[in-house]
């Protein structure tokens, strides 16, 4: 097939291309000696020229090169954007897919550019978003989120976390206020600047509570309508399944998996065969014999046993609950339990609470009932509704919060942490204070911020969630961790901040945006 013409600004995107590689590795910038080859061999010159340049170097190339990539994905959304407006239905015999032997001007955009038909539908939903709009009468009016689309087209923004804030803000603009639809789009840009897609859609997802709490009740009762599970075929001996869960679900069946799976507890519900494969016995100078056991199982393999193990506990409390009288059974309004509550009953079979959830939610939003509530470990929000009903379900916690995110006090009769403090901490920090870190609170260690042996006390407001990387990076490092008015700051090294400035830590996604209604 005949390439058209290229265009002065495709000749541009190239050069641009060519004249980066060949800056960064030494060539001439014009290509002079190069011809024939392009920006291709600008790329591998600037692969073989890696090696030799310094760290600082390295590091400002791939800022350099990242912003290119994030400018010519604007430029890829922009061209699919104007490829579907040439498309549109109405132009019928003259739309340009049609033209060009094409149903959709999503199947052209793959066939020309050879990506997925996911990636293809991606930058069409997003163009949607950017570019300015047509009304009815033809007339174009202005993008419907402007700052996004400014950010994106100078490469300040990428296209995931343009998605992330598009997508949480097109479900709340239906009913919430336009004045605040723009407060919080402007307000994401802004964390999109300088965060990962990951912390942008975190945000974006409490702006969404934030500008339209009346609609969580709704959007919780839609996904708890797409949940279920299905059971296939056994093929060869086994049978695959695949669970869809509402995020109620999810936190408790993630809860039960943590706690099943942590590496630092003795293995649970593991099976003869296999603990016979892990234990090793070996002998001691004195002659004594020291059983170890290193569980021999894969993760998904322990995940699967903890979910067997907890199904079957849970039927066996089951038959034991109808055997004892219902006097017996826990009346609590609040349990921390994640299998029923009859498990937690006298008699054979029976077994304890294994673990808990928490739901964090601000006091006003609980009274009010209008709002939105967190669960450990889950991206998505749940109404207020949910939440006071999680409390009186076996398996959830509910955490008030207020608006300085103040939670207990624990003296300095303890060197670690209680469970509770631990749990208090994961309420206020939502997981690894450190700046951009995404680990959850069942990845981390509780620090002290002042060490104990200088003085600090075994409490919530001197203690902060760091994964275990962070937590021995921060105590290797010239980083300083203060708290201030019971929540922890980060000062960087002046070599990294000039500037000299505490920065907030912790993301309590209760507490993200500043808008309240």
């Amino acid at each position: 097939m005949n390439r058209p013409p290229r265009t002065d600004l495709a000749l541009a995107v190239r050069r641009s291309a060519s004249e980066l590689g060949s800056a960064i590795s030494g060539a001439d910038a014009n290509g002079r000696g190069r011809e024939g080859k392009g920006e291709g061999d600008a790329a591998a010159a600037l692969a073989s020229q890696l090696t030799g340049l310094d760290d600082g170097a390295v590091v400002a190339l791939l800022r350099d090169v990242e912003h290119a990539g994030r400018v010519i994905d604007a430029l890829r959304v922009a061209v699919a954007g104007e490829l579907a407006e040439r498309s549109r239905v109405e132009l019928a015999g003259d739309s340009l897919a049609r033209r060009l032997g094409h149903s959709t001007p999503a199947h052209l955009l793959e066939q020309h550019t050879r990506v997925s038909p996911s990636e293809a539908a991606r930058r069409l939903r997003l163009a949607a978003g950017l570019r300015p709009r047509r009304e009815l009468g033809g007339r174009l009016s202005p993008p419907s989120y402007p700052a996004v689309a400014e950010a994106v087209a100078e490469g300040e923004v990428g296209a995931d976390a343009a998605r992330a804030i598009i997508r949480c803000l097109d479900s709340a603009s239906s009913s919430a206020d336009p004045a605040d639809v723009d407060r919080a789009e402007r307000a994401l840009v802004d964390v999109a600047r300088s965060d990962c897609a990951d912390l942008v859609s975190m945000h974006a997802l409490a702006w969404r509570e934030a500008i339209d709490p009346d609609g969580a009740e709704p959007r919780d009762e839609d996904l708890r309508q797409r949940r279920g599970f299905t059971l296939g075929r056994e093929t060869n001996g086994m049978t695959r399944g695949t669970l869809v869960l509402d995020p109620q679900s999810a936190a408790l069946v993630r809860s039960m998996l943590s706690h099943g799976t942590d590496p630092g507890r003795e293995p649970q519900f593991i099976d003869e065969a296999d603990e016979r494969t892990g234990t090793t016995v070996t002998p001691t100078p004195d002659g004594d014999l020291v059983e170890t056991l290193a569980d021999p199982r894969t993760r998904e393999q322990r995940r699967l046993d903890v979910l067997i193990g907890t199904i079957t506990a849970g039927l066996r409390s089951r038959d034991t609950e109808r055997a004892v009288p219902t006097e017996a059974a826990p009346t609590g309004a609040v349990s921390t339990g994640a299998v029923p509550r009859g498990a937690a009953t006298a008699g054979p079979g029976s077994l304890r609470p294994m673990t808990a959830v928490m739901a964090v939610i601000t006091l006003d939003e609980l009274r009010s009932g209008v709002g939105a509530g967190w669960l450990d470990d889950v991206t998505e929000p749940v109404s207020a509704p949910t939440v006071r009903t999680m409390a009186c379900d076996a398996g959830f916690r509910p955490v008030l919060v207020g608006d300085a995110g103040e939670i207990l006090h624990f003296g300095r009769t303890r060197r670690l942490f209680s469970a509770a403090q631990r749990k208090a901490l994961a309420v206020r920090d939502g997981g690894c204070v450190w700046p951009r870190c995404m680990a959850p609170p069942s990845w981390c260690e509780a620090h002290h911020v002042t060490e104990w042996e200088h003085g600090g006390t075994t409490d919530i407001a001197n203690g902060a969630l760091l994964c275990s990387a962070h937590h021995h990076l921060l105590h290797a490092s010239a980083f300083t961790m203060r708290m201030f008015a019971g929540r922890p700051r980060l000062l960087a090294p002046p070599w990294l901040d000039p500037d000299q400035v505490w920065r907030p830590l912790g993301r309590n996604r209760a507490l993200m945006t500043a808008l309240r209604r």
